[in-house]
């Protein structure tokens, strides 16, 4: 494995990471208004309260790689979606804001709850629709992007936004079943049989609309027909999570959820491959220079990201476990 693969490997993992783990907190944030009442509220808060705000730290590496080891491809993006990126941190920091100023307050919960339910509902869309620009392709000449501040924005690009945010409810559901009880686990219980017909109707949609703009990605599937491996491999998960949800196993609807994940993002991995930004930078054409990515290996390479790693797994495995009772997040 040469130092450009490696840092494509890593930065593939930090954005897996940051998609599994902040995508179910950002999933309890647009799952909070449905929630059945102010105890039921808090209790979805403490299932989240002591990693939330680190898995957003897994943002932070992805970007920092992506500039550090990728930058042609760090400067193209952020040169289309430099709106989007925008809004989407925003509504990050609305997010953390309100997550704490609502327990501050009792006449202005109200709007700190819904600053808690924009951000995370607007941080998803964000996101969703960016790798569905990315998807339909970018409109970019010799390198760079050419389409204006709105050239990215589509209805296939939007579609893709909502679904992510109907797959973040998901997995936040999910969550909620694993580290819940009373009536936060038999909400989260009602809700996921609604938000995974939900998924697969915006699956069907998006599978259609893609056949109907003929978009290019679709044609990769031709030519790499083992490709199927990784939609089977969903198609697995999905059957487990069903039926962790019909006999009320809750070990199972996460780790299942998870998978389902897993399988999108190797995908549309494998299905980009060789390229970072389908079909016009590749891997190989948006590394840094060697010296770069030595100087980086030994700094980040063996020091931030094994660190960041390790502290990851060690609070996943301090508070693993169900939310205790009443407990809630002071």
């Amino acid at each position: 494995m040469t130092l450009v693969d490696l840092w494509a490997a890593a930065l593939a993992l930090s954005l897996l990471l940051y998609v599994l783990l902040d995508g179910f907190d950002l999933g309890v944030g647009m799952l909070f208004p449905l929630a059945p009442g102010e105890p039921a509220r808090r209790r979805m808060l403490a299932a989240i309260s002591p990693v939330w705000d680190g898995n957003e730290t897994w943002l932070v590496v992805a970007g920092a790689t992506l500039f550090g080891a990728f930058p042609l491809v760090y400067a193209t993006l952020l040169s289309a979606f430099y709106l989007p990126v925008i809004a989407m941190l925003a509504g990050l920091i609305l997010r953390g804001v309100a997550f704490e100023f609502r327990y501050k307050t009792v006449r202005f919960r109200l709007l700190w709850d819904a600053g808690f339910v924009a951000g995370s509902t607007v941080a998803t869309l964000v996101q969703g629709t960016m790798v569905g620009a990315l998807v339909q392709g970018l409109p970019i000449v010799d390198g760079r992007y050419v389409g204006g501040p709105l050239g990215w924005l589509s209805p296939f690009a939007l579609l893709c936004g909502v679904g992510l945010c109907l797959g973040y409810a998901l997995i936040g559901a999910c969550w909620l079943v694993a580290k819940s009880e009373g009536e936060v686990r038999e909400f989260a219980y009602r809700v996921l049989p609604w938000l995974l017909a939900s998924l697969l109707a915006f699956l069907a949609a998006a599978f259609v609309y893609a056949v109907l703009i003929d978009l290019p990605v679709m044609r990769r599937w031709f030519e790499r027909p083992s490709l199927v491996v990784l939609p089977v491999l969903g198609a697995v998960a999905l059957a487990g999570l069903l039926r962790g949800i019909a006999v009320r196993n809750d070990r199972l609807p996460f780790p299942m959820a998870a998978l389902i994940f897993l399988a999108a993002f190797g995908t549309l991995a494998a299905s980009f491959l060789p390229y970072m930004v389908p079909f016009s930078i590749t891997i190989a054409e948006a590394a840094a220079p060697e010296s770069s990515l030595h100087f980086l290996f030994w700094g980040a390479g063996l020091f931030v990201f094994p660190i960041t790693l390790a502290y990851t797994a060690a609070v996943y495995f301090i508070f693993r476990g169900k939310v205790a009772g009443e407990a809630e997040y002071e």
